[in-house]
């Protein structure tokens, strides 16, 4: 079900603090959020988008230098 939540609530919705998503979105790498007047609003499909694009399977990735085929040479 799709709804508007502001930050705080935001935060807690994905498992983070709420000082980590206030950094995210101001350096960017945060979802997407909208902006209302003085409010910053999250919808819960765009947080849910955005966490599943950071699933993983394995902690190392190919581009490390410490990958499994290089620690296996």
């Amino acid at each position: 079900m799709k709804r508007n939540i502001r930050v705080k609530e935001a935060a807690h919705y994905i498992g983070l603090s709420k000082s980590t998503l206030d950094k995210l979105r101001h350096f960017g790498g945060g979802p997407r959020y909208y902006k209302l007047g003085r409010a910053v609003v999250y919808d819960t499909e765009d947080l849910d988008a955005w966490k599943a694009e950071r699933a993983r399977t394995e902690t190392w990735n190919g581009a490390n230098d410490n990958s499994r085929a290089a620690r296996a040479a």
